[in-house]
């Protein structure tokens, strides 16, 4: 029974231990190993590895990219103007025995010294431009440079490599802001009146020419009217001079008809005519006579 004891005791010693010495360091993972606190493996990688239960302890950190977002600094451009930076870095590490030595292996001590880091490097950057080229002209030389510049000195000094640096917003200092809102809305407003004074005069341009067209048209179509109502009259009054000039009578008693007809077309008109005018010469005798 006690050596049923001793060996049940002995199977979960050995358990532990076995437990206690062997570790996995997956593939997005690094790690170092300490052997009574100082560093004897200073990159374990992928895979299963064994360390000396009590001896020996593991530190394994994040090998994936990673991301420090830095806090919104004040910068000064060539033309000392003073702009608000909000930017963040992608970074992840390369050397990890450097890496532990500089940070302990504590990833916020890691990620704050890169931020300063990268604060320092856009100060740097935005000193030597002006605010149309840190706004829209050179951002991505800016970044470039400020991504090579890091790599130069965080590699040997945290271990770490930045994958890449961009900025996220602009801003500028709230007292400002109100002046060049003013100032934008005072450009706005002039070229709004260019705008509408060059749209009033090629619309008074338009029109006049218009009108000019217009009355050309019609004087051409009041002279062509004229003219043809012109033939058409002297066409007219020759047909009716060929035609009464056959019987002279004939034409005579016609218009006497209608000197009639419009003499006697209302019941309440007067005509006064002496009874021997030339008027009458009709009714009174067929032949005019």
């Amino acid at each position: 029974m006690n050596n049923l004891i001793k060996l049940v005791v002995l199977a979960f010693v050995l358990l532990v231990v076995l437990f206690n010495s062997v570790f996995v360091i997956s593939e997005f993972e690094r790690g170092v190993k300490l052997r009574f606190g100082k560093l004897v493996d200073a990159d374990l990688r992928p895979g299963i590895h064994v360390k000396i239960p009590l001896a020996e302890d593991v530190r394994v950190f994040d090998g994936r990219i990673l991301t420090v977002d830095a806090q919104p600094a004040s910068f000064f451009t060539i033309e000392k103007k003073r702009l608000i930076v909000d930017s963040y870095a992608k970074w992840r590490i390369q050397d990890v025995d450097t890496y532990y030595t500089s940070t302990g292996g504590v990833e916020s001590v890691a990620q704050n010294r890169l931020a300063n880091r990268v604060n320092t490097g856009l100060r740097n950057q935005f000193g030597n431009r002006t605010l149309k080229e840190v706004v829209s002209g050179e951002r991505e030389l800016l970044m470039r440079n400020i991504t090579d510049g890091l790599n130069e000195t965080v590699l040997q000094e945290l271990g770490i490599e930045v994958v890449d640096v961009r900025v996220k917003r602009i801003d500028l200092p709230p007292e400002l802001s109100s002046q060049v809102y003013r100032r934008m809305t005072s450009e706005r407003t002039k070229e709004a009146t260019e705008i509408r004074s060059t749209g009033k005069e090629r619309s008074e341009k338009i029109r006049a020419s218009a009108d000019r067209e217009r009355t050309i048209e019609m004087a051409n179509a009041y002279r062509d009217a004229e003219q043809l109502r012109g033939q058409g009259d002297a066409e007219a009054a020759s047909i009716y001079a060929d035609a009464f000039s056959r019987d002279k009578e004939f034409y005579a008693f016609i218009r006497s008809l209608n000197a009639y007809k419009a003499a006697f077309s209302s019941k309440s008109d007067i005509l006064l005519v002496e009874p021997n005018s030339d008027f009458f010469k009709y009714l009174k005798n067929q032949n005019g006579t």
